[in-house]
C-alpha cells in the first residue's frame, strides 16, 4: 500500500502525522533530511493566507505548500522556494494543516510570533524567493567550507 494512502488514513483517524518533506520547493523553511512537519487533519474553515497545508494534486501526489491566497472555498498555493502560484484548488483536495516543525529535535509551533512574522515576510517576497534561497545556500556553503579550513 502506498505511503501517501497511509498518511491520508492516519489523518482521517484524527492522528497528527510527522513527515519529512522531500525536495526543495519549501526551502529554506524545510531542509530535506533535517526537518519534519507535524500535520493535523483540518477543515477549510480556519485556513488562512500563510498556512502550510498538505493537499493532493488531482490524480497525483501529496504536496506540502503554503496558501498564497484564498477565494471562498478555492485556494492558491505556492512553495516557499517558488514563484509560480498553483490554483485554484478546491478545499476538497486539502488533507491537513501543518501545526509545527521539528528541527534538530526541537518543536516550533506555527503559532509562534517569529514563525508568523517569517511566513508573512516570505509571502511578500514571493517574486524574489528563488534568488534569495540560492543566496542563503551559497552563504551556508561558503561558511561551511571556511569552518572546515580553519
Amino acid at each position: 500500500m502506498s505511503e501517501h494512502v497511509e498518511i491520508e488514513k492516519e489523518l482521517e483517524k484524527g492522528n497528527i502525522i510527522q513527515v519529512k518533506p522531500r525536495g526543495y520547493s519549501m526551502y529554506p523553511l524545510f531542509v530535506p533530511g533535517r526537518d519534519e512537519a507535524l500535520i493535523q487533519k483540518t477543515g477549510s474553515d480556519g485556513l488562512r493566507r500563510g498556512d502550510v497545508v498538505l493537499y493532493r494534486r488531482t490524480g497525483s501526489i501529496l504536496v506540502l505548500h503554503r496558501i498564497w491566497k484564498r477565494q471562498g472555498d478555492s485556494f492558491y498555493m505556492v512553495g516557499d522556494n517558488q514563484r509560480e502560484v498553483e490554483g485554484p484548488l478546491p478545499a476538497s483536495q486539502i488533507r491537513g494543516r501543518m501545526i509545527g516543525i521539528i528541527r534538530k529535535g526541537k518543536h516550533i509551533s506555527v503559532e509562534h510570533p517569529v514563525y508568523r512574522l517569517y511566513s508573512g515576510v516570505w509571502l511578500l517576497l514571493r517574486p524574489f524567493r528563488p534568488g534569495i534561497s540560492r543566496g542563503i545556500h551559497r552563504i551556508k556553503t561558503w561558511m561551511g567550507k571556511n569552518r572546515m579550513g580553519e
